[in-house]
């Protein structure tokens, strides 16, 4: 088979190379002798080939003909060390010309062709030239392997040593540098099993014990995962090492994540008195970067620059490493002694910024880069986007995707991921899908990224719609793509699909611990508390995370107790809390109003030296004006060294809770002279603490300051404070104006506080209307139809009442029953209305009979309107000395010693005779009573509560 070349006369050979370096080549037989140019001619070529000068080399070889075959050896060799593909073309045409290439009887000129345009990339002149050798020894086959293995083709390097082995032909049997060739190109494959074939035609043929073979078997073996194996090979060559061996067991290690062996073996072979080369140092300083071995990779550095070693690989393999431990002025350093800075070393330095958060140093040094002539590659636009993402500027970012569509760069298939998560990071969803589009190639990091940005932006169902496309392209589902998913699941609010995810999920192995605390978090968000514990049970190796989903889970659900439980089962598990466990369960504290589990939970913060600031503090604020101690509250909010808005917040809704009203104004404004900006939940907590303490001009003041000073749009709940605030000071009709005045439609919040004042102060028409407007924006909440019905009986309006709870029962709505519970030493005690199921019932209703015939000695008398039931008086009143909160009275009297303040907390509002019941009791048994009603704390001593009956 021949080839024409341009120009030429007669048939060409076309050539491949064997490019596997460092690893030496057994050199091709010599030629014959017979047509020598005179001494100095050869020596001089020789010299020429040697300093490089390929211009006078091909003249002086041209210069004379025919020059002898080893000429053109030398001057072939130059041309594939220079890569000169033309010139390689050039001295093809001559050596046809001159004849010299009919007269190659031993293939040694075709064979030098051969490694010529494999080395200069032409494989397929080479594959052409192979096939036309009339004859084809060892070493022309080990040039096509290498042709092949150097332009990327490692399948076909390996088809050629089996055709090599199938030819039997004389001369042509594998040898050493053959078996490194396949070798190399199995690993690059990562095909075991033939690298095993090889290794056993080693073995069988004694080339084993070749250093270069061995070396060869320990680079595939650990490339195709097999460390192991490549381990023995490197232990039973023993004596026959070099430090191409090390080497290659070194990187073998870092690359299998093995990086403390890696690190032994560096020190093996510094006591078996080999010196480290260019290679031994990447590899080591690799093992450094990983582990973040500071001082091993200083010592390093400091033997390099002791052996003068200027080389830009060991370099960028010192930048990487300091980078990986977070000393950019090392890095830096480093950089700055690089004489000829390559695209790597600007790469690497430029990555270091952004690897150490340094997003705006970044950015500036790409301007030093820019003025320093460097061409920005696509590992350079890459790192760009990210830190533009990192920093928002969107517009900047723009720039740089124009750049890369300009030179091409866009097509990269990283250059599109990175840019795809930059306009995420910019919030620019749209741009970030036409990229997703645009791209002709995606990965599996494509369509995960792109799943994330619809779940993360709330393009629900474009999110669903491109996990259906993931699944009909037959792309493989991992855990991340379920964690979009998910989401997607939890901004539908669809349970059905949760469900079906979760079974994929399931059914595929796909539920790592994140995804099965994410599955925690979303049923517990739909109360579905049975669906989260089952998750949380088949969790073996639970982490903090875990333990704190479900706490949250159950404390957000009622499931107070159970929460508190979970937290000491986790204590029991060697699991120490961070914040968000303890601020999780001190929000289930709150719930239950528990001082002394809330005390035990500060003490394990004190004993173990927590941090107490941030979440933390602002929630032991929150516990403990929850549990009625506005002492300890207080405490704790002026203990805190650093006071932000959040504390402040916590105080002041603190305050206003337990009645403070002035005070809670006192602290606001003793915040903003601090210098804190209120943000919504601020002011929120201010306009509730006006309309607990009834400051009417000081609630609209605040309102106004918020919008007109801060420029704060309100919440629905802002409005509904001020609509409390007028309606329960009396003024409903107002309050109603104030409604209509709404910039936006109120929503059930609203008319929900004007349905409890226009109650306070019996406006039974407004209270119709507005409970009406309720039904109609909520018809699935109970708690308007008991509002509703509520209103109907304070009316007399039983027909209607009916009607109400019939309408509310068709719909298999329940209301949530009135309960009180308080704290006896560790254990709460919890009641109902009419409640005889606690193992001291009788001793409590006895107790309870005792307290109301001294009542009536001291004038008491029931007041039955509070009472809304179409029943006898007697019924009512009997009913009212059954209110749960009095119950929990009765039990807190009987099982504390005289003076102890009792603290009891409550579902819902206390009602009327029941507060005045309280303010008696206060003051017949001298105690002090705390309560926690749905609204706010009262505080009843002697006789009188801290709200002023206004609540």
């Amino acid at each position: 088979m021949s080839v024409r070349l341009p120009g030429a006369s007669k048939p060409a050979i076309a050539m491949a190379a064997l490019s596997l370096p460092p690893l030496p080549h057994r050199a091709p037989p010599p030629a014959a002798p017979a047509s020598s140019p005179p001494h100095s001619t050869a020596a001089s070529l020789k010299r020429l080939c040697k300093e490089g000068d390929l211009r006078q080399a091909l003249r002086q070889l041209t210069a004379r003909a025919p020059p002898p075959r080893e000429h053109y050896g030398w001057v072939l060799d130059l041309v594939a060390a220079r890569r000169a593909a033309e010139e390689g073309r050039q001295v093809h045409a001559h050596a046809l010309a001159s004849g010299c290439l009919d007269e190659d009887d031993e293939g040694f000129l075709a064979t030098k062709l051969v490694f010529m345009y494999g080395r200069c990339g032409r494989v397929d002149d080479a594959r052409r030239l192979f096939d036309g050798m009339p004859a084809r020894t060892v070493f022309s086959w080990n040039a096509l392997v290498g042709a092949y293995l150097s332009s990327g083709s490692a399948v076909e390097a390996v088809r050629v040593y089996r055709a090599m082995r199938a030819s039997a032909a004389p001369g042509s049997a594998p040898d050493g540098c053959t078996l490194a060739s396949v070798l190399k190109a199995c690993g690059v494959e990562g095909d075991g099993r033939c690298g095993h074939e090889v290794h056993g035609l080693a073995v069988k043929s004694g080339l084993d014990k070749s250093t270069l073979v061995a070396n060869a078997l320990i680079g595939m073996y650990a490339k195709c995962s097999m460390l192991d194996s490549a381990l023995r090979v490197f232990e039973w060559l023993h004596d026959g090492r070099d430090v191409a061996s090390w080497n290659s067991v070194i990187t073998g290690c870092v690359q299998n994540g093995r990086t403390l062996e890696a690190l032994e073996l560096f020190r093996g072979m510094q006591s078996s008195g080999f010196s480290m080369n260019s290679y031994t140092a990447v590899g080591v300083l690799q093992v450094c970067a990983e582990l973040a071995l500071l001082n091993v990779g200083r010592e390093l550095h400091a033997a390099l620059l002791k052996c003068g070693s200027e080389v830009n690989i060991q370099f960028n393999a010192l930048l990487v490493m300091y980078t990986k431990c977070g000393r950019v002025d090392s890095a830096l350093k480093v950089f700055h002694q690089i004489d000829e800075k390559d695209h790597i070393s600007w790469n690497s330095m430029l990555s270091c910024y952004i690897q150490n958060d340094l997003y705006a140093e970044a950015i500036d040094f790409f301007g030093e880069m820019l003025q320093h002539g460097f061409q920005p590659d696509h590992a350079c636009v890459v790192s760009l986007s990210s830190a533009l993402g990192h920093l928002g500027w969107l517009n900047n970012g723009r720039e740089v995707h124009a750049y890369a569509i300009k030179q091409k760069l866009h097509t990269d298939l990283q250059v599109g991921n990175t840019l795809m998560d930059m306009y995420i990071k910019c919030d620019s969803i749209e741009c970030s899908a036409k990229v997703f589009e645009s791209m002709s190639l995606r990965d599996h990091i494509s369509w995960t990224t792109i799943l994330a940005c619809f779940a993360q932006s709330c393009r629900h169902f474009e999110a669903l719609e491109m996990f259906r496309e993931v699944q009909k392209q037959g792309i493989k589902v991992d855990s991340m793509m379920i964690g979009s998913i998910l989401e997607t699941c939890s901004g539908l609010k669809s349970l059905s699909l949760l469900k079906q995810v979760h079974s994929y999920a399931t059914r595929n192995g796909l539920l790592d611990l994140i995804l099965k605390n994410r599955l925690i978090d979303i049923y517990g968000d739909w109360r579905e508390v049975q669906q989260s514990l089952n998750v949380f049970q088949t969790v073996e190796k639970k982490d903090i995370v875990t333990w704190t989903s479900m706490i949250n889970c159950c404390a957000n659900n009622g499931l107070l107790n159970e929460a508190v439980s979970l937290f000491a089962e986790m204590q029991k598990a060697n699991i120490e809390p961070d914040s968000v466990a303890l601020v999780s369960i001190l929000v289930a504290i709150v719930g239950l109003s528990s001082l002394t589990r809330g005390k035990q939970v500060h003490g394990f913060l004190i004993r173990r030296n927590f941090p107490i600031e941030g979440p933390v503090v602002s929630s032991l604020v929150d516990m403990y004006s929850g549990c009625g101690s506005m002492k300890y509250a207080t405490r704790v909010f002026y203990g805190a060294k650093f006071k932000d808005v959040v504390l402040w917040t916590a105080m002041i809704n603190a305050t206003g809770m337990h009645g403070y009203g002035k005070q809670a104004i006192d602290m606001f404004e003793t915040m903003l002279q601090s210098g804190l900006t209120p943000d919504h939940v601020c002011f929120l907590a201010l306009l509730h603490a006006c309309s607990h303490s009834k400051l009417v001009d000081e609630g609209k003041y605040y309102l106004d300051m918020m919008v007109s000073k801060y420029g704060l749009k309100p919440w629905q709940e802002h409005y509904a404070c001020v609509v409390d605030i007028l309606g329960r000071s009396g003024r409903t009709e107002e309050a109603y104006r104030f409604i209509e005045s709404m910039p936006m439609e109120p929503t059930s919040v609203v008319w929900c506080a004007l349905v409890g004042a226009c109650r306070v102060h019996e406006n039974h028409d407004l209270a119709v209307f507005a409970a009406n407007k309720l039904l109609e924006l909520e018809p699935g909440n109970p708690g308007n139809y008991i509002l509703v019905s509520n209103v109907f009986a304070e009316m007399g309006k039983w027909n209607d009442v009916k009607k109400v709870r019939i309408r509310m029962a068709e719909q298999g709505l329940r209301k949530d029953p009135a309960c009180s519970w308080i704290e006896i030493g560790n254990n709460i005690h919890t009641f109902t209305a009419r409640d005889h199921s606690h193992r001291d019932s009788e001793a409590i209703h006895l107790k309870l009979a005792e307290i109301a015939e001294k009542l009536r000695k001291e004038g008491y008398k029931e007041d039955t309107r509070f009472v809304l039931h179409d029943v006898s008086e007697e019924e009512k009143i009997d009913m009212l000395h059954k209110h749960s909160e009095r119950l929990a009275i009765a039990f807190g009297l009987i099982s504390t010693r005289p003076g102890t303040p009792l603290r009891i907390a409550k579902n819902l509002r206390v009602c009327g005779d029941c507060h005045e019941f309280t303010k008696l009791v206060s003051k017949l048994f001298e105690r002090e009573i705390v309560v926690r009603d749905g609204n706010r704390f009262h505080h009843f001593s002697g006789g009188s509560c801290s709200c002023g009956d206004f609540w």
